[in-house]
């Protein structure tokens, strides 16, 4: 059961990656030019470390919503979940590539009812965090 998620794991890891290239070129930036406009956004980064993440290398999914900004794009699209850059909702073409992640269900809580047709993305314009009150 879990080696499928993984495997899905492993998988979205690798779109999320090739996405970061494919928009940063569709875009006419390079490297440098990225990392210039994710510290506009607070993200000290290299373009060694951009390189990585473009790579293969983990990018932490905390920055998606800076690196899909920086990159004029949603983090759905990041993700794989849409062709359209700027589509917040997923593609519904079926592609098991394409559907969301459900939880197995030995993880849901006991009294909980899932709604696995239900999936939202948060936006570049979306805090991390709450704000303090």
């Amino acid at each position: 059961m879990f080696e499928d998620r993984s495997d899905l794991a492993v998988d979205r890891h690798l779109v999320v990656s090739g996405r970061l290239r494919t928009r940063r070129l569709q875009l006419g930036l390079t490297q440098k030019q990225l990392v210039s406009r994710l510290a506009r956004r607070g993200i000290r980064t290299t373009n060694k470390t951009l390189s990585s993440f473009e790579h293969g290398a983990g990018v932490d999914v905390v920055r998606l919503p800076e690196l899909a900004g920086a990159l004029d794009c949603t983090v759905t699209y990041l993700l794989g979940l849409t062709e359209d850059p700027a589509r917040w909702e997923p593609d519904r073409s079926g592609a098991p590539d394409n559907g969301p992640v459900s939880r197995p269900a030995v993880l849901n809580s006991p009294g909980l009812v899932s709604q696995p047709d239900v999936h939202w993305i948060l936006g570049p314009d979306i805090p991390a965090r709450p704000p303090r009150r």
